[in-house]
């Protein structure tokens, strides 16, 4: 970014990583995660919608956005406490609405998961579906090939030249608004970097690695008793392409005991779309007060 430009919210250190973090509205509070490679701003849309009502946290994950690059490549427990540990950088030790969004699903559902007692509900954003994902192999090796992807591009000069242009394209043909919302020069500062698509890389390498990690998590660790949405979205063609994704969002659902609403029309990018109905199913969960802290005085 130029030296001149501030960007909105802070940096806390979380887990050793500067990330960039932003606190917003008042009431109970909501954690809003993008997909894969997006960033805080992707649910600018959405944040007007909550913040009357509800105190909005927003992050981005290591080499997104304007956070520091990670020191350990992603994980579904460590995405997990990353967003409990960026709740603790904020002072908020209450139970949260965890919203996550494509491949973010995967860090809410373990989120709830491993942290049940801080888990007031989750809404799952047309997130990311795999069905009987196995542990691929040689994890390692592809970690270090990521590694080495994400230098030669960014070597050559790579993500500053097409870095912008590919973030528009696949906002553009995952909405059904076939537009951007994000500024321009709010793009050009982060996708344009070396960072941004190292990180990239990096989390579509380990991605049926944090899938299949999940469902090591679903066996070991109940969901806690808190409401569970999944939103789908149906961008209304009634293709077999369509149809299929709906069906393994249902599924989702079943196996989550979850609340199932396709939202029509819109594209992957549902918080573009449908921010609305993406706030609706946040403001539905009921507000859980926060545990009485174990050393408190009884008169």
């Amino acid at each position: 970014m130029s030296g001149t430009h501030r960007p909105p919210g802070r940096m806390l250190r979380v887990g050793g990583v500067p990330l960039h973090v932003l606190c917003e509205g008042s009431g109970p509070v909501c954690v809003l995660s993008p997909g894969l490679g997006m960033g805080w701003f992707d649910w600018d849309p959405v944040v007007p919608l909550l913040t009357p009502s509800r105190t909005v946290v927003r992050f981005d994950r290591p080499g997104l956005g304007y956070s520091a690059p990670a020191t350990e490549p992603p994980t579904a427990a460590g995405e997990a406490d990353r967003i409990a540990g960026v709740l603790d950088a904020l002072g908020l030790a209450g139970p949260a609405t965890v919203v996550g969004h494509s491949l973010a699903a995967f860090h809410a559902e373990a989120f709830a998961r491993l942290h049940p007692e801080r888990t007031a509900g989750v809404v799952l954003v047309d997130g990311s579906v795999e069905e009987d994902v196995r542990p691929l192999p040689a994890r390692e090796l592809r970690t270090a090939a990521a590694r080495l992807r994400g230098r030669a591009v960014t070597g050559a000069g790579l993500p500053y030249a097409l870095g912008p242009a590919l973030r528009r394209f696949a906002v553009r043909t995952s909405s059904v608004r076939r537009e951007d919302p994000a500024p321009a020069a709010l793009v050009r500062r982060t996708y344009g970097t070396g960072r941004v698509a190292r990180a990239v890389l990096m989390e579509n390498a380990r991605y049926l690695d944090v899938a299949a990690e999940l469902e090591r998590l679903r066996a070991a660790h109940g969901m806690p008793p808190a409401p569970v949405t999944v939103l789908a979205a149906s961008p209304g063609t009634g293709s077999w392409l369509e149809q299929r994704r709906l069906r393994r969002q249902r599924g989702l659902a079943e196996r989550l005991d979850a609340r199932f609403e396709a939202v029509a029309p819109a594209g992957h990018l549902l918080m573009h779309d449908r921010p609305q109905a993406v706030a609706a199913a946040v403001l539905a969960t009921p507000y859980v007060p926060p545990r009485p802290s174990r050393t408190a005085s009884h008169g």
